[in-house]
């Protein structure tokens, strides 16, 4: 795809829908693949990340069809995969290769997995770790890096594993496998927050979980029983637009039928406390995932100083958080980020150099950003570093800019958001 212009808009005023969420699509994918019985995901996101996790059960036999936007799934249960004939491809997926190295580590088979390039040079230690002490064999590039070579055992302990950082993959991981272990119970420990939905999913199709705080308990012997499931639109997604919609002057945006679980939606605290007005309507459960329409409207903005404690709860949106800091009047500070340096991206670098090149004023921390504003941005050539959340950052950046922007390498976007730039030019 060629680069994609972007030109800055007087207001916009608009009520839109967003793909279906990246993360519980690809749990909904594990864990139907894995139930028992025949389901079907409806308004799945079809992105490169959560087609990864689609081929991987494929090549490990489960039957998957796909119909507009629904996909049919034909669980067959914890121990109804087969060895794949050849090595599993992640592409830029690290939820595929971090959650599926859990599913495979409890099987009787050896899988290898991969990723591409820039896949190839993110840590899969908090991973692999906990994995090799429940039985697992895996081994790796420099003992961290993908390719990963997996020998499942079937024989898997419980274990009690404190994570040394909050993540949602690594807990995921260890869950995945959890499930697999013939006796006991699992029990992983978070020094803070992350997602829960692969917690969420697990209590809605029938596992024996439970939840204290930060601690999550899955007993063995668990039957996964297949039942529909319905993807709200991701936060992560909307996100983009609520942050348009406060940065474009007389705008107001609604975004429906999203996401809204409230380990997902950080950005609206730090917003919120900047001044922004956004506000949750029609808020309502679905397979046990709370879901809600947004709306947004343009406010002046003042800068803060971010709790690190929140940083889990925004991670994949501080890049937005940036950008919405560079139009707040006074300091913004952000600390306890520094795993933006490990995403597709180093996404500290990669956000404060482009938003730098507009005008920006932000200073680059190991684990963060001092940023002053409010400044006002000016169009330029912008690169995305094959990164969609940057891309996508930086469009909405232009939206709010004096000129034209032109975002290169656009087609990156594909990963999480595949309409994403219709969407944008019919604003």
């Amino acid at each position: 795809m060629p680069a994609f212009t972007i030109k800055p808009k007087e207001k916009i005023h608009a009520s839109i829908t967003v793909p279906g969420d990246k993360s519980i699509t690809h749990r909904s994918v594990i864990l139907s693949s894995l139930a028992e019985g025949d389901c079907v995901v409806h308004d799945y996101l079809d992105g490169d990340d959560c087609r990864r996790t689609i081929e991987a059960f494929r090549a490990a036999g489960i039957e998957i069809k796909k119909d507009r936007n629904e996909l049919y799934i034909s669980g067959k249960g914890l121990k109804g995969l087969t060895a794949s004939a050849k090595p599993i491809d992640s592409g830029n997926s690290g939820t595929t290769i971090r959650l599926m190295s859990g599913v495979f580590a409890g099987q009787d088979f050896t899988t290898e997995i991969f990723g591409d390039k820039s896949l190839s040079k993110r840590p899969m230690k908090r991973v692999m770790e906990p994995l090799r002490q429940m039985g697992a064999q895996i081994t790796a590039k420099n003992d961290q890096y993908p390719p990963l070579i997996i020998k499942g055992n079937p024989n898997l302990k419980a274990i009690n594993y404190k994570l040394p950082v909050a993540s949602a993959q690594a807990k995921s991981a260890i869950l995945l496998a959890g499930l697999q272990v013939p006796e006991g119970t699992t029990v992983v420990s978070e020094p803070g927050e992350s997602r829960d939905h692969t917690e969420r999913m697990l209590e809605y199709l029938g596992a024996k979980i439970k939840v204290n705080a930060n601690t999550v308990s899955l007993e063995s012997k668990t039957k996964l029983k297949a039942k529909d499931i319905f993807v709200p639109g991701d936060f992560s997604s909307a996100a983009f637009f609520i942050v348009a919609g406060l940065l474009v002057k007389n705008s107001e945006i609604c975004i429906k039928n999203t996401g809204v679980n409230n380990r997902r939606t950080g950005l609206i605290f730090a917003l919120e406390k900047m001044g922004g007005k956004i506000e949750l309507k029609n808020v309502r459960t679905i397979c046990n995932e709370p879901v809600g329409d947004i709306v947004v409207k343009f406010a002046s903005l003042s800068g803060i100083t971010l709790d690190p404690e929140y940083v889990p709860k925004l991670i994949d949106e501080i890049p937005l958080l940036v950008l919405a800091a560079t139009q707040a009047k006074g300091r913004t500070v952000i600390t306890g980020a520094s795993e933006l340096r490990i995403k597709e991206s180093d996404r500290i670098k990669t956000i404060s150099t482009e938003l730098r090149k507009m005008g920006a004023n932000i200073t680059e921390q190991p684990d963060g950003f001092i940023i002053e504003g409010p400044v006002k941005l000016k169009g330029t050539s912008i690169e995305s570093y094959d990164d969609h959340r940057i891309a996508m950052s930086m469009a909405m950046a232009g939206l709010c800019a004096e000129g034209e922007t032109i975002i290169n390498n656009s087609e990156c976007v594909d990963i999480s958001f595949p309409n994403f730039w219709d969407l944008i030019s019919k604003l």
